[in-house]
């Protein structure tokens, strides 16, 4: 599984103009069952995407995907973790 920090990057204020190519790359994600969970970063640091039944190679495709990396509104980092043990609730990610 794969937590995907998108943290402001220089282009910041151009959000608004590539919100809803990113909004639909969100839906696109979910839609396919590889984003799990989508947030904000408080307090107001950007967002974070946690991310499973993919690999790493595909994962950073989709992320360059996405227009607000594309057009430098935030950078992104992918962090990869190999769950050990998880609550019954989360059991599918092991």
């Amino acid at each position: 599984m794969f937590v995907v920090l998108l943290r402001f990057a220089e282009n910041k204020d151009a959000a608004g103009t590539h919100m809803s190519g990113h909004q639909e790359w969100i839906r696109r994600g979910l839609d396919d069952g590889v984003f799990l969970l989508v947030g904000s970063i408080k307090p107001g640091l950007g967002g974070a995407v946690l991310a499973h039944g993919t690999s790493l190679a595909e994962l950073e495709k989709r992320v360059n995907d996405d227009p607000f990396v594309a057009g430098n509104v935030v950078g992104a980092e992918i962090i990869e973790i190999a769950p050990g043990m998880a609550d019954e609730r989360l059991g599918f990610l092991l």
